[in-house]
């Protein structure tokens, strides 16, 4: 087993993970926005997008971490495939957002 200390609050590091993430995500959109490299509305809905996935990245890895740390390297697995998958998800629905144009431009 490996001494990974306290277990760790997993809310709390994924709220964390999301306003870090959305802090990233935005202050590098919005500096696209001011050099015209994209519109505001692709700038909000990146900086959403991301914020998402670092929120989804971070709980899962919180959680695999404390798996790791009670010994359950199947339930580690598990939730790094999870977090995998969340982004993955994320991704592909963005992308079909953007093909079909749900949100308006």
């Amino acid at each position: 087993m490996i001494d990974t200390g306290t277990p760790r609050s997993v809310v709390g590091h994924t709220i964390s993970g999301a306003i870090a993430s959305s802090i990233v995500a935005g202050a590098i959109n919005y500096n696209k926005y001011q050099k015209e490299e994209i519109s505001k509305n692709d700038a909000i809905k990146e900086t959403i997008k991301l914020t998402a996935q670092g929120a989804i990245a971070t709980g899962s890895a919180i959680t695999t971490v404390n798996a790791i740390g009670n010994g359950k390297m199947l339930h580690a697995l598990g939730a790094t495939l999870f977090g995998i998958a969340g982004i993955y998800i994320t991704e592909k629905v963005s992308e079909k957002i953007k093909t079909q144009k749900l949100i308006e431009e």
